[in-house]
């Protein structure tokens, strides 16, 4: 009898343990995943009760209509994309099968009018009384927008262009591109394609700056040198670190006795990769990162992939020298490179940069808006007049005159920057800012292995501000 007791005892206490796991683990699902299992692309229930609801407009900076859609039965609606693959990216997609991208993801609970909150909700009869979602205005110019994606052509890169004075995303384009509106025929296609249409360059293409990075560059000599302007460089157009490593011009120029000026609006290796090996690897990366390198860009309304700035031992020369010319382990994304041209044209203070103005009801009322917020004061205004200086100077008298305007100043710097190994033509940048005394745009451009193209990052950056400033 003992024996029959004992046992029984045992098989309780398995079948208490079992209860207890149960009831712990439906807590935590409750508790921790319920959200995560309600937002989930496979909730199928979910996604039919959004689908009670049609699903809001998004607007571009105008309330011109970026997508439109309606019903077609009580768990059905369309969904169309009517700038098509120009804003792909930004926009992003919205679909049953394929999940979400872009703005339709981060902004889906407001576009869905989604009222569902709970696990309990999810399993009642109750039906969401707003049949249309709330409604997204952005702050994208759509004519900026679409030059930006015909500008590019063929090329692989990226187009981004900000207001400096508030960080309001004017344009931002990314190619390869893809139609949103045929997603559901195209999706395993292009998800198995080389050129990763899907993946979207403007926020997370991590390229080599090549030397827009001497904007940084020039920065951290200013704010390290007490004498850096008023001294003169010997540019014999190579540096010799060893019998085999050195840093050399374009094509090995040699530009002879320069000042800090005329290194930047002739972009010398030799100078830059100077500064760096005197500034050490500490300062310029503390520099880099007053920019937001391996940091946060902090935005409510984009996600953006750390650019990076190596930390390197000081008996790394080479590496340290390469640094200061945007080589050797320094990526950035083309927002992060928008940023730092809209530091200069913005007296020193980088604006949180935002794709998304406010959001409406159904009604037309604003029920939340993204008010321009400082990132960051990164330099000083006189070291900003400096440089902004200095970039005029590149197009006006530099490297960069394919990018002058007539009627409007554009500044800027160019860059070419090499990438992995072997014999693959450069990434070609320019980035910059337009309007002079009261800056009106910057921008980012890369044309991904665009070499010495004949129509440059220069020239795209001059049909772009043609098409923001409505000039010939």
């Amino acid at each position: 009898m003992n024996n029959l007791q004992k046992n029984i005892k045992n098989v309780m206490i398995v079948f208490l343990l079992l209860f207890i796991a149960l009831i712990s683990y439906i807590s935590y699902s409750t508790l921790f995943k319920s959200e995560e299992a309600l937002e989930s692309v496979y909730n199928k229930r979910n996604q039919a009760e959004k689908n009670r609801v049609l699903r809001g407009t998004i607007y571009d900076r105008d309330m011109n209509a970026l997508t439109t859609g309606e019903k077609t039965g009580e768990f059905s609606q369309t969904r169309k994309y009517v700038g098509g693959a120009a804003f792909s990216h930004v926009i992003g997609y919205n679909d049953e099968k394929y999940g979400a991208s872009g703005i339709e993801k981060k902004f889906d609970k407001e576009l869905s009018g989604q009222s569902v909150n709970s696990i309990k909700d999810i399993f009642s009869n109750k039906k969401d009384e707003n049949k249309v979602g709330n409604h997204v205005v952005t702050t994208l110019n759509s004519q900026l927008q679409q030059r930006a994606f015909e500008v590019l052509g063929n090329r692989k890169g990226s187009v981004v262009a900000l207001d400096p004075k508030t960080g309001e995303v004017l344009a931002m384009v990314s190619k390869p591109s893809f139609d949103a509106n045929t997603i559901q025929e195209d999706f395993e296609k292009l998800s198995q394609q080389e050129d990763t249409p899907f993946l979207n360059r403007a926020v997370s293409g991590l390229y080599p700056p090549g030397s827009t990075f001497k904007v940084v560059t020039a920065i951290s000599a200013l704010e390290n040198m007490s004498d850096v302007t008023s001294r003169t460089f010997n540019d014999e157009g190579k540096i010799s670190f060893n019998e085999s490593e050195y840093l050399e011009n374009y094509k090995g120029y040699a530009n002879g006795s320069i000042g800090l000026r005329t290194a930047f609006l002739k972009s010398s290796n030799v100078v830059f990769g100077t500064l760096a090996m005197e500034l050490g690897n500490d300062n310029l990366k503390k520099t880099a990162e007053k920019f937001f390198f391996n940091k946060d860009i902090p935005s409510e309304t984009l996600t953006i992939d750390n650019s990076i700035f190596p930390e390197y031992k000081s008996d790394e020369v080479g590496n340290i020298a390469q640094s200061g010319i945007g080589q050797s382990g320094v990526l950035a994304s083309p927002m992060e490179m928008a940023l730092i041209a809209s530091v200069i044209a913005n007296n020193g203070v980088m604006m949180e940069p935002n794709v998304v103005k406010e959001i409406i009801n159904p009604e037309g009322k604003a029920i939340k808006s993204y008010e321009p917020k400082e990132a960051a004061t990164v330099t000083t205004p006189e070291n900003a007049a400096l440089l902004k200086e200095y970039m005029k100077a590149v197009v006006n008298e530099g490297t960069g005159q394919d990018a002058k305007l007539w009627g409007v100043q554009v500044s800027g710097k160019t860059g070419t920057a090499d990438h992995d190994s072997g014999d693959k033509e450069p990434h070609t940048w320019f980035i910059g800012f337009a309007g002079y005394d009261d800056p009106e745009i910057a921008f980012a451009i890369i044309a991904e292995e665009g070499g010495n193209d004949s129509f440059n990052a220069s020239d795209m950056a001059k049909e772009l501000m043609k098409a923001y400033f409505n000039t010939n």
